[in-house]
């Protein structure tokens, strides 16, 4: 037994001393990633003296910034942070009533057949590369300027994930009380109805809420293409170089999504 053991213990350090071949494969695999990592950095055109230069120029614009101002012009900026709202807000309610269906459709529990399940499923996949950013500057490029492009990029882009959401959470849900009207011969809507939504209803709630959040301030930079909302007043004062707006616009934005975010966390922790 103590001779096994001596054995062990002479044979353990050389077990998990990594070898030479080990060591020079980890050294070509460091000296390849640094190498990638500087051809990166040389093809992009980034280097100290670009952060000096661009530096130098963000100091100068940080201090046009102080002290903020409202251009005598307040109200434009609150019917601008209005218009986002509403932007997002609509955006947000056409996605879900697109992707209501679409979950339940592809939850497993609805629709058990596997190919019409992944059909189902995956269908709205196809769209999720492509974020709002880019659909805001195609329906800007079709409709013209202004926030309908902006509410139609939130809603295209959001249907995806909503939809997988909304489906996940049928697929969770207990099926005894739709089985329980199921039995009882209810029809599909009625089982819908008063079997599953009650249900999933909070939860669903709960991820659009999510879901408006993040469009409020996904609004913000569609508007900087031409959607709308506070991004386009944003994006034509960095224009001319009116950063006391700038900073103004931003502040004030930035407690409207505070405020919005706390609202909507504790509408979700009730809904929770």
């Amino acid at each position: 037994m103590s001779t096994a053991l001596n054995k062990a213990r002479q044979l353990a350090p050389r077990a998990i001393a990594p070898s030479w071949t080990d060591r020079a494969v980890r050294g070509v695999v460091v000296v390849a990633a640094l190498a990638s990592l500087y051809a990166m950095a040389a093809d992009l055109e980034i280097s100290l003296e670009a952060f000096g230069k661009g530096g130098e120029k963000l100091i100068r614009f940080l201090g046009a910034m102080v002290p903020p101002s409202d251009g005598h012009d307040p109200m434009r900026i609150v019917r601008a942070l209005g218009e986002t709202f509403a932007m997002a807000f609509l955006g947000t309610v056409l996605a879900a009533l697109a992707a209501l269906p679409l979950g339940l459709i592809g939850a497993k529990t609805v629709v058990s057949d596997p190919t019409l399940h992944f059909a189902f499923r995956r269908t709205p996949d196809l769209f999720r590369g492509a974020r709002a950013l880019v659909w805001a500057l195609t329906f800007v490029a079709a409709f013209g300027l202004g926030p309908f492009g902006g509410v139609l990029a939130l809603a295209i882009a959001d249907v995806p994930g909503l939809a997988k959401l909304y489906a996940e959470a049928i697929e969770n849900a207990d099926e005894k009380a739709v089985e329980g009207l199921r039995a009882a011969g209810a029809p599909a809507p009625v089982m819908l109805r008063y079997g599953l939504f009650p249900q999933v209803a909070p939860l669903m709630a709960s991820q659009t809420l999510f879901y408006l959040e993040a469009n409020f301030r996904h609004a913000a930079v569609l508007g900087i293409v031409g959607a709308g909302g506070i991004g386009f007043e944003l994006e034509e004062r960095i224009r001319i170089f009116a950063f006391s707006q700038v900073s103004f616009i931003v502040i004030l934005y930035v407690l409207c999504v505070a405020a919005l975010d706390t609202v909507s966390q504790q509408i979700r922790s009730r809904l929770a």
